[in-house]
């Protein structure tokens, strides 16, 4: 997945420690990604830059693509972090400077590990399915681990867990409430993906000293009390063992968490680093060398960098 802003700013993330227990409702803004897909950008907002090492959330959908060429994302670079690909509905076939070629269907971890560089497409299958709807995300890697190989996995079988009363949820990436995805990580994480039937009311155990927030996906239910409608993200923070969940109608969201990211970082474009050197290096390399690789067989071009901001960037903390 790839930040199409061509006048992206600069975003400094880490360090800080948890807030305890909030229940901050965040606004997100509409976003165009590619030819003809628009996101809602819920991750980095006014007021909040990550959750764990979660760094960056879109959420598209459901979108009628039927006739239309859905999703179409021309080759970018990546490095410094981990991109998910996670869909309720739809297709979306993956292309990478390693050679990969998988097609990630809905309920399907599609995780790609930059490391040092790593090149991607994403687009919807030339024949798909009419509807559109998924939420693509991004992970900051710690510095003992961002300058690794890259690579790409793909994960059809995911552990799930019932939840009683209603409730069952697939465990994406890390650990909840002690089921692990085969996912790599490399700090501890929570992602999961949480049905709820009308009539639910439970409280899911969490990690007291992880943050999450909640990523509504479809319907609308309350978590720790906030009424969460599609589109929405749920800052909880840290300090809470266990979270209420009920709803009265079918409705399903993302749970994101993990522990506060210590790590002061810059996220511009599609890169992660951790100065203003660095990160303008890595676009220098990528207009100019094959340090990120080539991708092959997506019709049509790459994408350019943007120009780099005239101010230098410089790292800062997760919460504005």
């Amino acid at each position: 997945m790839s930040n199409l802003d061509r006048t992206p700013v600069a975003t400094r993330c880490g360090g800080g420690h948890g807030p305890g227990p909030v229940r901050d409702l965040l606004p997100g803004k509409a976003v165009p990604l590619g030819e003809s897909t628009v996101v809602r950008r819920l991750l980095p907002t006014m007021g909040r830059r990550m959750v764990g090492a979660w760094c960056f959330v879109d959420q598209y959908g459901p979108d009628d693509i039927a006739g239309e060429p859905g999703m179409q994302v021309p080759p970018h670079p990546h490095m410094g972090l981990q991109t998910v690909s996670w869909l309720h509905a739809g297709e979306v076939l993956h292309r990478d400077s390693l050679g990969s070629l998988c097609t990630v269907r809905p309920r399907e971890l599609g995780l790609m590990t930059s490391g040092r560089a790593i090149a991607h497409s994403e687009e919807s299958p030339r024949t798909h399915t009419p509807v559109l709807h998924g939420s693509q995300l991004w992970i900051a890697l710690p510095d003992g681990h961002r300058h690794r190989e890259p690579a790409f996995e793909h994960h059809t079988a995911l552990p799930e867990i019932a939840g009683g009363g209603g409730l069952r949820a697939t465990v994406v990436l890390g650990t909840l409430a002690g089921a692990t995805s085969p996912g790599t990580v490399h700090s501890p994480l929570a992602g999961a993906d949480i049905t709820v039937a009308a009539g639910t009311d439970v409280r899911l155990p969490v990690e007291e000293e992880f943050e999450y927030a909640a990523l509504a996906m479809a319907g609308g239910c309350e978590v720790d009390g906030v009424p969460l409608g599609p589109g929405a993200l749920l800052y909880l923070g840290t300090g809470r063992r266990e979270l209420h969940v009920r709803s009265d109608t079918d409705a399903s969201f993302m749970l994101l968490g993990g522990t506060p990211f210590e790590e002061q970082l810059v996220m511009w474009w599609n890169f992660i680093g951790r100065s203003s050197e660095e990160i303008a290096q890595a676009r220098e390399d990528w207009m100019t060398t094959t340090r990120f690789g080539e991708v092959h067989g997506y019709a049509g071009p790459r994408l350019d960098a943007p120009p780099l901001p005239p101010t230098p960037l410089r790292p800062r903390g997760r919460a504005r």
